[in-house]
């Protein structure tokens, strides 16, 4: 096995870790951490790592040799263990992870999108200091819909787990050059997740923070700064996820944007007044008999063409993907990785569709438009 400081990360450390190791040498603010590049774990190194960090908390996290390329981003598809504390925890997590690639979310979602290559049994293992963020979460250099020069920001209370999971509605921010904020969506951010000294606590998020946005006008101005040199430093679009702490703004990824839409078409007259709205994910429109999955117990009643309704997804649920026509979801954002796989899956997506689940009925034929977030009765064109 061998380990290698983050600040030394190079390829073989595959690309998460890598791109983060460039990040930290140039000078951006990337958490401390190093790789684990090998399946055999010895607890010594190990220990020895964790003490140069200085102990506390750690993010463990898969950095797959395949994943965060131009055109696949693997998002949450490999594993990510966070609040690891005790030797013994990390080590159970840097197994799992390393294992990640094997998982049936994972091989669906590489026999959809890279069918030319099986990909390797294991993935090396980044293990980071974790923030422990006051507020968190995504962004992205261009619109991912429509190739727009905007930065797209989500962004929820506690850590970003929240905002990629889908678990919260974020709020959306927009901003367009030279740093003019066109528009600011207030996400109910119902819940967050923290790190305590216990390890991480979920709990409701109070009224008054729910109806404010998280980020403060200062702060939108920092994080499209952050967007913008590490879109410099790679040469390309950049999906960031981001985290702030203390009044401090910390990278804690950086990948290419992989999908980059055209401008959204005219609405279509001939579609019905909409059943219910959502945010526009992932462009196109679909239309299938609306399918409620509540949990894994239901995947067996998803058949092709059927229109994915839920809660909100897991990274299990990726096969899924594969046979629906579009997905809803009652929380979530445009960034979150249900989003980012619909929009590399090709089919339509609306989150944040507030009570999807019981505005729609089960077996009805639906009309979903990704484009303009709109969810119909029927099977109109």
């Amino acid at each position: 096995m061998s380990i290698v400081a983050l600040a030394d990360a190079d390829p073989s450390c595959g690309r998460k870790a890598y791109r983060l190791g460039v990040a930290l040498r140039a000078g951006l603010p990337v958490p401390d951490g190093f790789v684990v590049t090998g399946p055999a774990v010895e607890p010594q190194r190990i220990a020895e790592q964790l003490d140069r960090l200085g102990g506390g908390s750690v993010a463990v996290r898969s950095s797959g040799l395949a994943e965060d390329t131009s055109t696949v981003s693997f998002a949450g598809q490999l594993e990510t263990v966070l609040g690891a504390r005790s030797l013994d925890e990390i080590l159970v997590a840097v197994r799992r992870c390393a294992a990640s690639p094997g998982t049936e979310r994972a091989r669906s979602y590489r026999a959809r999108l890279d069918p030319g290559g099986d990909g390797p049994a294991a993935a090396p293992v980044l293990v980071q200091t974790l923030v422990a963020a006051d507020h968190a979460g995504v962004l992205f250099t261009r619109d991912p819909r429509t190739g727009a020069d905007v930065v797209l920001i989500n962004a929820s209370w506690g850590l970003g787990e929240s905002v990629v999971s889908g678990a919260v509605t974020p709020d959306e921010v927009v901003v367009a050059p030279p740093g003019d904020v066109v528009r600011l969506t207030v996400g109910t951010k119902q819940t967050r997740l923290d790190l305590r000294g216990h390890g991480l606590v979920r709990s409701p998020v109070a009224e008054a923070d729910r109806a404010r946005s998280c980020v403060p006008p200062d702060g939108v101005a920092r994080l499209v700064a952050l967007g913008r040199r590490a879109e410099g430093l790679f040469g390309t679009a950049q999906d960031v996820e981001w985290a702030v702490a203390d009044g401090r703004v910390w990278l804690v990824q950086a990948r290419p944007v992989t999908t980059r839409g055209g401008p959204a078409p005219a609405t279509d007259p001939a579609v019905a007044v909409p059943l219910v709205t959502g945010v526009p994910s992932s462009p196109g429109r679909a239309r299938g008999p609306a399918r409620l999955v509540r949990s894994v117990e239901d995947f067996r009643r998803v058949r092709p063409g059927d229109v994915l309704v839920c809660r909100t997804t897991d990274p299990a649920w990726t096969p899924l993907f594969g046979l629906a026509a579009a997905v809803v979801t009652e929380t979530g954002g445009i960034l979150s990785h249900a989003a980012i796989v619909a929009r590399e899956f090709g089919i339509p997506a609306v989150v944040g569709v507030d009570r999807a689940m019981t505005a729609l009925t089960d077996g009805d034929p639906v009309t979903v438009d990704g484009t303009h977030g709109t969810i119909s009765g029927g099977h109109h064109r």
